[in-house]
């Protein structure tokens, strides 16, 4: 629809839109006009009520046009003869005087000629509700959808169709005058995807904003500022009282410049920012701030428009720090970058400088964290040093630099601090200090310093922690979760060194409770627990139980939704589980290329007990690659860490698995066979509780057997079974496959070949495959496998890996199908087994 609005000297000006032509209305409004125009509705008594720039004008002539085409005669109220029309219309009736509104009235009660009244919403004098009473009905004037936004760009424009709609909310008149500001702007000046419109469209708009009363200006300049519908700070901008500020509310959204809830247009906004000069901006902005300052108030959004601004003093110091304080919850980032503004305008860095620091890094922004926390460390007169040096603290963790971190806790002596320094303690195999640091805190609990939740969930988090090395994993998992509900309902906010659910999932991963593990994870990432930093963590881990199940397409998912630059300490993470996935899919090519990403780099970071699991993965790479001397010297270290802890079974043993399978990836056998004695010792430690490493264990012993030519079927179904059931799905299909490669015994090869592929899937260990089929086609169901795979891209060896057969198998596979189907080539076997594929 286009409207015709036009401001008159008395009113405040809208944003004007051109003369009267052919409004697109809605399929109600413009059956409703039909019959007013045909007469349907005689004698009709109608109201056409709407802001600014909705077409009640354009309405009002396509009434009249359609009735004049019918030979019908009408009428403009107070601006021609009305004599006998038969239709009276009056625009603009919120401006008529009184004796004009009496008027009007007297028409409603004729029963003869029709009537039609356009007004805006306000002003409303009690004369013309009297006459709008009398009415019996009303047009409603709507927003335009997309696709009448479209049709009024016309073609070659129709792609900014959603951008015209985001910026003028569809009201008619805007979208008409700034349709008419892009024909003729050149098309690459303006994209579809642009957030906003270039300064030369909105200049467009300039005279408008020129008309406007000065207090109306003064409110959408506030408005935009951030002050929205708070009457008291638009009291205080515009000189007014209450009244005053609701009449110039009132006024702006008559003319179609605010919406219900006090924000302007976007286009208004972006024309405000653009075409107001700066000085006047922020001087309203100023002015805000100062109110909101005075009265204590949040200032966060009020102070935003003044960032990047080169206003100063201490009054806008004060403002940057209060809004940094508010950010500091839900955006660290913005808190740190209105610290910096604080600064800048005037605040000791000192003193800003433990609140800057702890959002810096909770943000991501390590360096910049410990660079501000020594600031303040250094400074013995400046405020928060303890706090400052645990922030420290916790970053050195994060950087895997563990015994800086030890040495920043112990220099902050809170109790919080003694908590996290016992955690690293555990993790660097330093059992006797973190128990001697766990009973610290607790006397220092007993003393007075109040028992918080954060200091209960990670107390509880160093008990799990340790109970994980001396306990069985039953009681450590208890104790982790335990610990991540304690830490839920304020671990948003938090900077911390690690989590409850983050070592949960570790200990539950290490002893087959997956799904425990999972859930953690989840509701720490629903509940936001460590903030960004703890999030990368979270989501890497929860990566890598889908990987364990085998399933790789949902656990390279979730990897690609970690965003940012990843902590040293998750980017091992990372690196271990992008080779974890590239071994399981097969894929040597990507497996170089992470290594070659690694292999210097890893031999830089320091291990502890959490870092095993990624350690292990890139140990089993590096053998993959040849090169496991590597990480000869970081591997020595872990065991010995491990072994000053006790050689805790639960942790042990995920060492030990890995370099069971690092040993039969280099064909080291007696290395093999090692790891497979040890992974039984601790399953024995651990006696009944837990079946998880009983499992791996059995599994090893197959391996075992298998590398030395002896395959038992039923034990290696039994024993991939189990693994299955410890939620190894992979390691299960796996172990399976390789006993059915390296089997003489026909029968036991295809038992164990089917058991493979029932494991593979992921179906509860037992169910078996139907057996091989003809297929449409004239393919088997194991010739259609191949089919797919190749199809899709993989090697003979990869598909050979996917399905547990041999590379040689698969070109043999291959040549069939070929003379089967009576391809003449390869290329044309593949463009048969592809349109085969898709087909079927």
């Amino acid at each position: 629809m286009q409207a015709s609005d036009v401001a008159s000297p008395g009113r405040p000006a809208a944003l004007r839109t051109p003369g009267p032509h052919e409004p697109l209305l809605d399929e109600p409004t413009r059956d409703l006009c039909s019959a007013v125009a045909d007469g349907a509705l005689a004698p009709v008594r109608l109201a056409v009520v709407a802001p600014g720039g909705y077409g009640k004008t354009a309405v009002l002539h396509q009434v009249a046009r359609r009735v004049e085409a019918r030979g019908g005669t009408v009428a403009w109220f107070g601006q021609q003869d009305l004599g006998t029309a038969e239709l009276i219309l009056a625009d603009d009736a919120h401006e008529a005087d009184e004796t004009a509104l009496a008027e009007l009235y007297e028409r409603t009660g004729d029963e003869v000629t029709g009537l039609v009244i356009a007004a805006r919403p306000w002003p409303r004098p009690p004369a013309l509700n009297k006459v709008l009473s009398r009415l019996r009905g009303q047009v409603v004037l709507r927003p335009l959808d997309t696709r009448r936004v479209a049709a009024l760009l016309g073609r070659e424009r129709a792609g900014l169709a959603e951008l015209v709609r985001a910026q003028t909310l569809g009201v008619p008149g805007f979208v008409v005058r700034l349709a008419e500001a892009l024909r003729t702007e050149p098309a690459a000046a303006v994209r579809p995807d642009a957030t906003g419109l270039p300064p030369s469209v909105l200049a467009e708009f300039r005279p408008d904003l020129d008309r406007l009363p000065r207090d109306l200006l003064s409110l959408l300049l506030a408005a935009t500022s951030g002050a929205g519908l708070d009457v008291n700070l638009l009291a205080g901008v515009l000189g007014t009282d209450h009244d005053g500020v609701a009449r110039a509310v009132d006024a702006a959204r008559a003319c179609g410049l605010l919406t219900h809830d006090g924000t302007p247009l976007p286009l208004v906004s972006q024309a405000l920012r653009v075409l107001v000069p700066e000085e006047r901006r922020l001087a309203v902005s100023h002015r805000l701030v100062r109110l909101q300052l005075d009265r204590e108030g949040p200032v966060l959004d009020l102070v935003r428009p003044l960032l990047g601004s080169e206003l100063g003093g201490a009054e806008l110091a004060e403002a940057f720090e209060a809004a940094a304080d508010e950010a500091a919850e839900d955006d660290p980032t913005l808190a740190a970058t209105l610290y910096a503004a604080a600064t800048r305008a005037g605040r000791s860095p000192t003193a800003l400088g433990c609140r800057w620091a702890e959002v810096a890094a909770r943000s991501g922004d390590l360096d910049t964290a410990l660079r501000l926390a020594d600031q303040v460390i250094a400074d013995p007169d400046a405020e928060g040093r303890a706090h400052a040096a645990g922030t420290a603290a916790t970053a050195f963790v994060h950087k895997g630099q563990n015994e800086r971190a030890r040495e920043m806790y112990r220099w902050s002596a809170t109790r919080l601090s003694h908590l996290n320094a016992a955690l690293v303690a555990v993790r660097d195999g330093g059992l006797a200090e973190a128990e001697a640091l766990l009973d610290s805190a607790a006397s220092e609990s007993a003393q007075g310093e109040p028992p918080t939740l954060v200091t209960g969930a990670m107390s509880a988090l160093v008990r799990g922690t340790v109970e994980s090395v001396t306990s069985e994993p039953s009681l450590a998992l208890s104790t982790l979760a335990d610990a991540a509900e304690t830490l839920g309902p304020v671990g948003r906010s938090l900077f911390l060194p690690d989590t409850p659910a983050a070592v949960g999932a570790l200990v539950g991963m290490q002893c087959g409770e997956l799904p425990l593990a999972e859930t953690l994870l989840q509701q720490a990432v629903e509940a936001e627990v460590g903030g960004h930093t703890a999030r990368s963590r979270h989501l890497l881990l929860t990566a890598w139980i889908a990987m364990l199940r085998g399933d790789t397409d949902s656990a390279t998912r979730t990897l690609a939704t970690v965003d940012g630059e990843p902590t040293p300490r998750d980017w091992l993470l990372s690196a271990g589980l992008r080779a974890g996935l590239a071994r399981r899919t097969s894929d040597l090519g990507a497996l170089r290329t992470i290594w070659a990403d690694v292999r210097e780099a890893v031999l830089r970071l320091r291990v502890d007990l959490f870092t095993i699991l990624p350690f292990g993965e890139l140990a089993i790479a590096a053998a993959r690659l040849g090169e496991s001397e590597r990480l000869t010297h970081q591997l020595g270290r872990m065991r010995a860490l491990l072994g000053a802890l006790g050689d805790p079974p639960l942790w042990s043993a995920t060492l030990h698995w890995s370099g069971l399978h690092a040993a039969i990836t280099a064909d080291r056998r007696d290395e093999a066979a090692e790891h497979a004695m040890a992974l039984w010792r601790c399953a024995d430690r651990l006696g009944d509780h837990t079946g998880y490493h009983r499992a791996i264990a059995e599994a090893a012993t197959c391996w075992i057997d298998i590398l030395g030519g002896a395959v038992d079927a039923a034990r290696v179904e039994a024993a991939a079974g189990a693994l299955h059931d410890a939620g190894l799905h992979w390691d299960a299909a796996r172990l399976a496959g390789q006993a059915a490669i390296r089997t003489t015994d026909r029968a036991a090869m295809v038992s164990l070949l089917e058991r493979a592929r029932a494991l593979q899937g992921g179906p509860a260990a037992g169910t078996s495959r139907p057996a091989p089929r003809a297929d449409p086609g004239g393919l088997s169901e194991r010739e259609r496998q191949v089919a797919e795979l190749v199809v899709s891209g993989l090697t003979y060896r990869q598909v050979g890996d996917r399905l547990f057969i041999s590379a040689k198998t698969v070109e043999h596979h291959m040549a069939r199908m070929r003379q089967r189907l009576g391809a003449t080539s390869r290329a044309d076997l593949l463009d048969r087994l592809r349109e085969f594929v898709t087909t079927s």
